[in-house]
């Protein structure tokens, strides 16, 4: 059967107080509707309908890249009135699963026993029972099967002490959806359209509504403002953190931990306190990431020890490496196996060969650096001319003094020295010794420049 994801995204979102639409604001670095989006193409859905209304702009705009059909609700008159104004595009035939954007950690797999739930009744809801329901829309049954959804407003007070609530996460027969949502009425307590009220429709017509409950309770976690918005990160975040545990990682604390993307890693890995990765992330076997570094698109192989504080971005870094502490590798940054990289060292679109080292404070953008060369502290390549990058080559086995500039394009030869403090503007040849700096210049009893007294 095939199957449709229609997605609610139309609210402003106003407890958030943001210029954003709440449907963009990041969960886990990612807009709220992205994680929606995502699992509905997880689940392979034929076409994934998303209605928006406030800030609509913005949410196409952010989403450009996504293949959604869009759909406006210009007024917002209720979840009922939302899903109505699908019609002209919903196939008459297959399933619908309709989702809130605003309920982004929604999973996989129940979403799946749902459509299978769904599939011979024609109707079927993702429900929750909670110790405090009040403010939800209680799910009221007669001997164990759904009768209808009542909002609290309009339930009396037999029906609020009901534990059981609506989700808001559905799968209707589409040939329902369009016999159904014409027939809505908005005579009720909030004079809106209710998308609930196609329960009590489904009961008239001698349907079944199946209902399935989610394995976790955060799953189904709306998010209206800012407050809801940190405490459902932070379930998020302990659930990666679960799954990475159970996958073998060493946390030193789930609690201080960010995944914002996704990681895959081998066997005993080891993670210190603050840490977060981003976006796409290998970690190797073996491998130890320092307290509060940042990582993000990035591959790290097996051995190779990250010290605290150090920064990724798109950087490969081969085995056994030693990084950090304060490290910045950049875009374009490839680490051969053993390479070490120092405190207050950053490499940007630079190749580093086995074994070579920088230690501290260096800059290598835009360089080539063979093996087993040594970078002397406060070493820079000087890449950019104003108007023009250009690139530094630097052979095996070099030795670059301390402090010395290298100013490209130049090319600095296999076992070649370059003594400290030297500006180094030529090719130098290899084995060879280069040196360039003024004489030292001394002068007895030279006095000093005094403060000006006022």
């Amino acid at each position: 059967m095939s199957t449709s994801v229609i997605i609610l995204a139309a609210g402003k979102g106003t407890r958030m107080r943001s210029s954003l639409p709440k449907v963009l604001q990041p969960l886990a670095g990612r807009p709220l509707l992205g994680h929606v989006i995502e699992t509905a193409k997880k689940l392979h859905a034929n076409n994934i309908i998303t209605i928006y209304g406030h800030g609509g702009h913005l949410v196409q705009s952010a989403f450009a890249h996504e293949k959604v059909q869009w759909v406006e609700q210009a007024e917002q008159l209720g979840t009922g009135h939302a899903v109505k104004v699908t019609l002209p595009v919903l196939p008459q035939t297959g399933q619908s699963l309709i989702l809130s954007g605003d309920v982004p950690c929604i999973s996989q797999d129940t979403l799946q026993k749902l459509l299978d739930a769904s599939a011979n009744t024609g109707i079927g809801l993702v429900t929750l029972t909670l110790p405090d329901a009040s403010g939800y829309g209680r799910i009221v049954r007669k001997n164990g099967q759904i009768q209808a959804i009542v909002e609290h407003k309009d339930a009396s007070d037999t029906q609020r002490q009901i534990k059981e609530i609506n989700t808001g996460i559905y799968c209707v027969s589409n040939a329902k959806l369009h016999e159904w949502l014409p027939k809505l009425s908005n005579d009720n307590a909030q004079g809106e359209y209710y998308l609930t009220d196609i329960v009590a429709m489904a009961i008239a017509d001698g349907l079944q509504v199946s209902s399935v409950e989610p394995e976790r309770a955060f799953e189904v976690e709306g998010v209206n403002d800012r407050v809801q918005l940190a405490a459902l990160e932070r379930e998020y975040q302990a659930d990666q953190a679960k799954k990475l545990m159970q996958q073998g990682v060493h946390l030193i604390d789930p609690s201080r931990f960010d995944l914002r993307g996704k990681l895959t890693v081998g066997n005993d890995v080891r993670i210190d306190i603050n840490v977060i990765i981003e976006g796409e992330v290998e970690l190797g076997d073996h491998v130890e990431i320092g307290a509060g570094c940042v990582i993000k698109n990035t591959k790290i192989a097996s051995g190779t020890k990250v010290q605290p504080y150090s920064v990724f971005d798109s950087a490969i870094v081969g085995e056994d490496a030693q990084i950090g502490p304060f490290a910045r590798l950049r875009p374009g940054a490839k680490l051969a196996n053993e390479v070490h990289i120092g405190n207050f060292v950053e490499v940007k679109n630079t190749s580093i060969g086995l074994g070579s080292k920088a230690n501290h404070f260096t800059y290598l953008g835009d360089a080539e650096v063979g093996a087993g060369s040594n970078i002397g502290a406060g070493t820079i390549t000087c890449n950019y001319d104003g108007a023009n990058k250009f690139k530094t080559t630097i052979g095996d086995a070099a030795f670059i003094g301390s402090n010395s500039s290298l100013v490209a394009p130049v090319t600095i030869g296999n076992g070649a020295t370059v003594g400290a403090g030297s500006v180094i503007t030529r090719d130098v040849a290899d084995y060879s010794l280069a040196v360039e700096r003024s004489k030292q210049f001394a002068k007895e009893n030279y006095p000093r420049p005094q403060k000006i007294k006022k």
